[in-house]
């Protein structure tokens, strides 16, 4: 496991980005952010925006007045708004992060495109392809970016992860297996086990290992899926697998009632790639012989480090960098990659039996 505190330092994480190619977020363009329903997750966005890149967080806006100001006055932020229409009228406010649960993703984050504001949405992007597809046709048509906030598609580990299978250090892909539990003693009306709030562990948890799936082999053919559900109805437990050209498969799985090694291994004929858990946080690797005539320390080709502080930086630059060149999406987490994540996970919300209000 990870000890999420042994982070590099700052002269190991220019190396590690000068290895990798990832850029330095702190070269990205400035932009100024609002924050739109600043919950937990948002302290560590801000931080990440304050702390390792050139833009600023300048206004937050909560439904509850209070919340907003003492979340404000927590990270410095110069305005708070009770309410969000007028943060998104805010005209020095270049683009908005959309913190709320995923049910709220779709009405908020159309809310900041109308208003000709650029978006960063949390993952899940919504709560089904439908609400995805809406998104993205609404930035298209006030012309502007849009991107699902899947920070970990953005990190330097992942995209050494990409460059060993790209330069063939794996041999030909045979299995890509990741899994994301954790263990969550939730009261029925908690928002994880809330229906109406698109609760259940696949769209908190099991979005992380879908996405890299996809991230590395692209859309799958076909996707199966079993588990079982929480009293409320929601997703608890899926165990999923990714259909893919022989000799391809991949598996994922997520689950509320438990803490699983949250690891992930790419193996193929030649090598195999082990991501320490948290793989979808900045983590160590290693590249791993499959030459069994090997000892196992000989086995271990390379170990890479790669606990670079934060980590959501690298989302913020991509963002940041794409908006100042004018795209609308991105290369690296682009529009077609969130429907082909959510399209799978609609699959697995069918097979299971897990519907929202109002689908």
């Amino acid at each position: 496991m990870t000890d999420a505190a042994a982070v590099l330092d700052p002269a190991s994480v220019q190396a590690l980005l000068a290895r990798t190619g990832v850029p330095d977020p702190a070269d990205a363009p400035a932009l100024r952010w609002g924050v739109l329903a600043p919950g937990g997750i948002a302290h560590k966005f801000v931080d990440a925006v304050h702390s390792y890149t050139a833009g600023r967080v300048v206004a937050a806006a909560s439904r509850d007045a209070d919340r907003a100001r003492a979340f404000a006055q927590v990270h410095g932020i110069p305005r708070a708004y009770a309410g969000y229409d007028r943060l998104v009228a805010d005209p020095e406010v270049d683009a908005v992060y959309v913190a709320s649960p995923h049910s709220a993703h779709l009405a908020h984050a159309v809310l900041a495109i109308e208003a000709g504001k650029h978006v960063l949405v949390e993952k899940a992007l919504a709560r089904n392809l439908a609400e995805v597809d809406r998104i993205f046709a609404a930035a298209a048509a006030h012309r502007v970016f849009a991107m699902e906030a899947m920070w970990t598609r953005h990190l330097p580990h992942i995209a050494l992860v990409r460059e060993w299978v790209a330069q063939g250090r794996v041999g030909q892909v045979v299995s890509v297996v990741a899994d994301h539990g954790q263990s969550l003693d939730l009261e029925a009306t908690h928002r994880l086990k809330d229906p109406t709030l698109a609760g259940g562990a696949l769209l908190d948890l099991g979005v992380y290992p879908i996405s890299f799936v996809v991230d590395l082999l692209g859309a799958p053919w076909g996707v199966h899926a079993t588990g079982h559900r929480t009293e409320t109805g929601v997703d608890a437990t899926s165990a999923i697998t990714l259909e893919y050209p022989d000799p391809v498969v991949a598996q994922a799985s997520c689950t509320l009632l438990t803490k699983t090694p949250t690891t992930a291994v790419v193996a193929g004929t030649a090598a195999r790639i082990e991501l320490e858990g948290d793989f979808y946080a900045p983590t160590r690797l290693q590249l791993i012989s499959a030459d069994r005539g090997l000892d196992p320390q000989a086995a271990v080709l390379e170990t890479v480090d790669a606990r670079v502080p934060n980590g959501f930086q690298f989302q913020v630059a991509e963002a940041a960098r794409c908006i100042t060149a004018g795209l609308a999406e991105s290369p690296r987490m682009d529009w077609e990659s969130s429907r082909t994540v959510m399209r799978a996970m609609d699959t697995v919300r069918a097979q299971l039996g897990v519907r929202y209000p109002g689908e």
